[in-house]
């Protein structure tokens, strides 16, 4: 069960707010976008019948359920969610503590801390490119095999952020790493498959 609280003041806020859709059985949707940076965000939406994900999480309120982000959940741990009035009306208010809090420690495997890096430092930067890079494997000797991809595809420039951004970040964050390869290059193979 997740430990998010919804105050009675904000449950009722909301279930006004629900009631005004007009739609039978909506709800609230809680998640995170870039949930462990310091850019994370908390969300609340409305989230009609049919519009909650497989695996999120139900919680039945009085008058509402409210659907909780898998990948959010471990990061709205303590969330509060409150209705505060004041002289100038009310205010819905998120606090949660351990939005931005990074969730691999150095005991993660050596993968998940890759694309924790990946998800929250390196992909923020090349996005505004168009472009992405993922990881495809950890080869035997610790080194990282990563893909790029949209706007990074062909980029002359590829190389270098490889080089200079991605692998000095990546060996910064994880020591055990030894380096950083494009899937394309193929010099370090002897039994290259191409």
């Amino acid at each position: 069960m997740s430990t998010i609280t919804i105050t009675d003041a904000a449950q009722d806020y909301l279930g006004d707010l629900l009631n005004k859709q007009n739609t039978p059985g909506i709800g609230i949707r809680v998640f995170i976008t870039q949930p462990g940076t310091q850019y994370a965000e908390t969300c609340i939406a409305y989230c009609k019948p049919g519009e909650e994900k497989p695996d999120d999480t139900p919680i039945g309120l009085a008058s509402f359920t409210a659907w909780i982000d898998a990948i959010s959940e471990p990061f709205l741990a303590d969330a509060l969610v409150d209705y505060a009035t004041d002289r100038m009306g009310g205010q819905l208010t998120i606090k949660a503590p351990n939005a931005k809090v990074p969730m691999v420690n150095e005991d993660s495997p050596i993968d998940e801390r890759i694309n924790y890096y990946l998800q929250t430092e390196i992909n923020p930067g090349l996005a505004s490119h168009g472009g992405q890079v993922s990881l495809i494997e950890v080869v035997e000797d610790g080194v990282a095999v990563l893909q790029f991809g949209g706007g990074c595809q062909g980029c002359g420039q590829a190389d270098v952020t490889l080089k200079e951004g991605i692998e000095r970040t990546l060996l910064e964050r994880i020591p055990q790493l030894k380096g950083v390869r494009d899937v394309t290059d193929h010099s370090q193979r002897e039994n290259a498959y191409y």
